[in-house]
């Protein structure tokens, strides 16, 4: 029986919040809907990169499914796509932020019911999930997984309703947190929003039919037409017929997308609330330079996410703006194991600085978040060996003081250095010259507000519905420990419908 390889190393980069889910759907008669579901999953790896799959099918056939464990391109072989056949696909890649990173977590996750047979993607986190799937194991239904996606699925394959705009009303009065959703049947393409539009997810359009996706980023990159983001509480039906919009009357007219997709998540050429990512970003370096601002020689940006933001304190301040780090954008996931020398030089791995640019210079050094204060006094140190004079450390965000419940692993309360530490004290632990937050208003500001009121809860403790103190990220994980199997635990890593 094939072995499932090593779990992967993670170079270290601690200081960053860990993505939510990348989802992606197609439908499109006549087209090679596996392949164009590959390319937009790989538009979406930067959302997630522990495991991908890809779920197809059509009218009078089963649903197929392939899932394994790493990036898009090393869990999909040319063979795996030729045997994906159908007119609608759905895929997925995942960061987990319930249930452990392994096979049986993998997504899409199919499931069925007495009216319906599916499978789901899913980009988010349910946080009454243990108690949903206390109530599935009661009606006699038994999970493979442990984690709230496959709650999510056998919920909707088994709600007591023949349409979807029934299903989706049941489904989401039972519900609580953060789901963007993917789903396919072998007539239909379904995409849903939850009724708080935490996460995102918007509609394209090709020649031949339609996708659905995360973010538009992979639209652009499958040659297809944004036509709109999906809103907060709907649910969208494609099939023959075209378009099919239902809208859950629970919805609140206000929403509260989670404001670190603006920040970090989203790629900066995706469409957030009408609007590119990057133009946040060049607004919140603004800001972030008005009021915080300091005498200083050059600003540089931590690459990649922060670069934007960089530009923007760079044009706001006067101050030119340089490359000072560079980033090797193939580190990240790997099955090799560095040796204890390669992760003592830890950061190193990731950014090396350029001491012609930055040697005797006062640099303003801009980046997106101080989560655990791990990595931020490493490239301090890196930039200071290379010959800066002065570190004035800039963030763009306020500082996080409080955990995320809704698809977001920033770790535990006691692990955040600002819940812990004033800036002042947090300035000496990174050993920084100056370090200045955005605060709050500048924020909101460079999104632009609207009808979004933004979750914002790792900033002040206020979440936009009640939450428990602290999430267990493997909670469901003790009740797949305790109940009987569905299948042999010892699957292989990719498998097929």
């Amino acid at each position: 029986m094939p072995l499932e390889p090593p779990q992967q190393a993670v170079i270290p980069d601690t200081e960053r919040p860990r993505e939510a889910c990348g989802i992606f759907g197609i439908y499109a008669p006549g087209e090679d809907v596996s392949r164009i579901t590959f390319f937009g999953l790989f538009a979406l790896q930067h959302r997630g990169q522990e495991s991908a799959g890809i779920a197809s099918t059509a009218p009078g056939r089963p649903i197929s499914l392939h899932t394994a464990m790493g990036l898009v391109n090393q869990a999909f072989r040319e063979t795996d796509l030729e045997d994906l056949k159908g007119d609608i696909a759905i895929g997925h890649t995942r960061y987990s932020t319930m249930g452990a990173p392994k096979r049986a977590n993998a997504q899409p996750i199919a499931a069925s019911g007495p009216n319906v047979e599916l499978a789901l993607g899913h980009n988010g986190n349910v946080i009454n999930a243990s108690e949903l799937r206390n109530e599935l194991s009661g009606w006699g239904l038994t999970f493979e997984g442990s984690s709230d996606s496959e709650v999510i699925a056998q919920l909707y394959a088994n709600a007591p309703a023949k349409n979807w705009a029934d299903r989706s009303a049941y489904c989401m009065r039972r519900l609580r947190g953060a789901y963007s959703l993917v789903l396919l049947t072998n007539t239909e393409l379904v995409g849903v929003r939850d009724p708080l539009g935490i996460r995102p997810l918007c509609l394209g359009k090709l020649p031949s039919g339609y996708v659905l996706a995360s973010e538009s980023c992979a639209l652009d990159h499958i040659g297809a037409e944004f036509v709109r983001e999906i809103e907060p509480g709907e649910t969208v039906a494609i099939d023959a017929g075209g378009v099919h919009s239902y809208m859950w009357p629970g919805a609140r007219s206000q929403h509260a997308m989670c404001i670190f997709e603006h920040i970090y998540f989203s790629r900066p050429d995706s469409i957030l609330d009408g609007q590119r990512a990057y133009a946040a970003r060049l607004a919140m370096g603004a800001e972030l330079a008005k009021l915080n601002g300091v005498e200083a020689d050059l600003v540089i940006g931590v690459p990649d996410s922060a670069t934007a933001a960089a530009v923007g304190y760079s044009r706001q301040s006067g101050i030119p703006y340089g490359e000072g780090l560079v980033k090797n954008r193939y580190v990240g996931r790997t099955f090799i194991q560095p040796d204890q020398r390669l992760r003592d030089l830890g950061v190193q791995l990731k950014f090396n600085p350029v001491p012609e640019a930055i040697a005797g210079k006062r640099l303003v050094v801009v980046d997106d978040s101080i989560v655990r204060g791990t990595t931020t006094p490493r490239v301090i140190k890196l930039l200071r060996h290379a010959g800066a004079r002065e570190i004035h450390m800039r963030i763009c965000a306020p500082p996080i003081i409080s955990t995320c419940h809704f698809g977001v692993d920033m770790g535990r309360k006691s692990e955040l250095i600002a819940a812990q530490k004033s800036v002042e004290e947090i300035r000496r632990f990174i050993d920084a010259d100056t370090l200045g937050f955005l605060d709050m208003p500048g924020l909101l500001r460079a999104v632009g507000v609207g009808d979004n009121r933004f979750c914002r809860g790792c900033f002040t403790g206020v979440y936009p519905i009640p939450v428990q103190l602290e999430m267990d990220k493997m909670q469901l994980e003790r009740h797949a420990a305790d109940a009987p199997r569905a299948a042999d635990p010892a699957l292989p890593v990719a498998t097929r419908g």
